[in-house]
């Protein structure tokens, strides 16, 4: 068993190793926010560009005419909204592949190029789907219980207090929601990380059974559950220091970028944001890191399996018996066929002489 160490060192450590895989991924997702903003570009310039209030988005910067470009853009289908609706598809799909990719290489020490992210991320590529939908099909009844329970909180807060005291009411209801959605989000990111351990795994081949373990996902749940419940507490609390490491980096950067919206020069801002985003996506590896480590310290059981019990047959041990008496009868032909022991004394040979 590997030794056990600090998830949060060695998840950086297993970050560092393979930074290609997260620099890539920013890449990736700069690419398609550039490609599908495009639209959005356009629209805000159709609508601000014959408007005197556009002043106020170039001179100095108004919060109540953004808030009317937003009105205007949520005004019937743009090409905003339509970009908006392609955009999920080819995020989900470049998901599918860089995080399997990540994950091999995170367990197999391979180097995070890009032929090897893509390739592996193929090779896994069904069963993140697979995954991934039944991520849904638990998480959303429980999420929507617990919305539903949160609106009638609101509701209640609102009618019986006023002031901080209600906006710290209602913002512990949305801080149980997000505590609810980590403990499940990490469990089903163990499930993955399991899924790609199963796929390193040589099962032996049994004669009858149809389809290969190492590609059933089922088999990545209950690893996944032991490991999860013996190391609730130690995963959890790095799951969310990393998370709420990642946030503060977005919020530090984006109040910086506030206090220089004003200047004439653009380019700044739009380095200080990505340079919260690429933190954030940053801490979000670095999770996928620790939980890696954890997963390595508790692998998959692999059951000790003979070979020649499934492949050769067992032969009869009496060929000729057919019934039991006979097996007896048969077993029994030694001892009567046993020499008595003689009482005379042995012969001595004689010495043959040399010639």
């Amino acid at each position: 068993m590997p030794q056990r160490r600090t998830l949060l060192i060695g998840g950086f450590l297993l970050t560092f190793r393979n930074w290609p895989a997260f620099v890539w991924t920013y890449f990736f997702n700069l690419g398609l926010a550039i490609l599908f903003a495009l639209p959005l570009h356009r629209q805000i310039a159709t609508i601000t560009a014959h408007s005197l209030a556009s002043q106020r988005l170039t001179g100095a910067f108004d919060l109540g005419t953004m808030a009317g470009v937003a009105l205007k853009l949520s005004q019937g289908p743009g090409p905003a909204t339509l970009s908006s609706y392609f955009s999920t598809p080819f995020y989900l799909l470049l998901y599918f592949f860089i995080v399997p990719g990540t994950l091999f290489c995170y367990q197999t020490g391979t180097p995070a190029t890009l032929f090897t992210l893509l390739q592996s991320g193929f090779l896994y590529f069904w069963r993140f789907v697979r995954i991934t939908l039944i991520t849904l099909v638990i998480s959303a009844p429980i999420l929507a219980g617990l919305n539903a329970l949160q609106h009638r909180w609101s509701a209640h807060v609102d009618l019986n207090t006023v002031g901080r005291r209600a906006f710290l009411l209602d913002l512990a209801g949305l801080v149980l929601i997000g505590l609810v959605a980590a403990v499940i989000r990490v469990f089903f990111d163990l499930v993955q990380v399991y899924a790609v351990q199963l796929g390193l795994i040589q099962f032996p081949v049994t004669p009858g059974k149809k389809g290969r373990p190492e590609r059933q996902i089922r088999r990545a749940f209950k690893p996944a559950w032991r490991t999860f419940r013996r190391n609730f507490f130690r995963l959890y609390i790095t799951f969310i220091f990393l998370t709420l490491l990642g946030l503060a980096a977005v919020v530090v950067t984006a109040r910086i970028a506030m206090h220089s919206l004003a200047q004439p020069r653009v380019w700044p801002m739009f380095l200080l944001a990505q340079l919260g985003l690429f933190l954030m996506l940053l801490t979000r590896f670095w999770q996928r890191g620790a939980e890696t480590c954890l997963a390595l310290e508790n692998p998959i059981r692999v059951p000790a399996v003979v070979p020649s019990a499934t492949i050769l047959p067992q032969e009869p041990l009496v060929e000729s018996a057919s019934t039991h008496g006979e097996q007896q009868e048969v077993q029994a032909v030694p001892e009567v066929a046993a020499p008595e022991t003689s009482t005379e004394p042995p012969v001595e040979e004689l010495p043959t002489p040399e010639i």
